[in-house]
């Protein structure tokens, strides 16, 4: 963990996120009391895959099935004039739908809080859950919205002008978790002695 990756630091290797999910399993089901009702959606692209796995985690203990779906938040963005258009993604969910359910929305990063609001509005076209509670395997803070996350996996204090970037097996062959600086921030030490020796 903690190691440089072509300008990129890695802050959370394959175990590391392994160890985070099974802890969040069991902190959902210590907080539901089980897994009566529970249903995970994952919000496009990698929140999809997280979610699947800790439907996985949370079965092994409960000893019964907990369904699993995907929720696309493309349209319902506040963002959408600013930005180009954008591939619609999938969203599937389970038979049973969400009425009275306890849903769990899961992404991998929690930055300003405008994914999650947009995906509370989705929610409301689908459905009425009896709760809403959220996953992120990573919150990075600079939250613009009040909306936090009921489980962590990780907590990584980070600058405006770094990304984080999750790695999953499903989607990019490794799990991995790294912390990244525009290649600009990166150079700017060098260049700044460079210049106090100019004359």
């Amino acid at each position: 963990m903690s190691r440089d990756l072509t300008g990129a630091r890695e802050v959370l290797d394959g175990d590391d996120v392994a160890r985070a999910l099974t802890r969040i399993a069991h902190e959902v089901v210590e907080r539901n009391k089980g897994a009566t009702d529970l249903v995970l959606l994952g919000i496009p692209k990698r929140g999809v895959p997280l979610a699947h796995r800790l439907a996985q985690r949370i079965s092994a203990v409960e000893g019964i099935e907990v369904p699993v779906g995907a929720l696309d938040v493309t349209m319902y963005r506040d963002d959408l004039r600013l930005r180009p258009a954008r591939a619609l993604e999938h969203t599937e969910i389970p038979p049973g739908g969400v009425d009275d359910r306890i849903v769990v929305l899961v992404d991998d990063v929690l930055f300003s809080g405008r994914t999650i609001r947009a995906a509370l509005t989705a929610l409301e076209d689908i459905g009425r859950p009896r709760a809403v509670r959220l996953v992120v395997l990573v919150d990075r803070g600079h939250r613009q919205l009040p909306i936090r996350a009921d489980h962590v996996g990780k907590n990584i204090p980070t600058s405006l002008a770094e990304s984080v970037k999750v790695r999953l097996t499903e989607s990019d062959g490794h799990d991995g978790v790294l912390l990244d600086k525009p290649a600009r921030e990166q150079r700017e030490p060098a260049e700044t002695a460079a210049s106090e020796v100019q004359p």
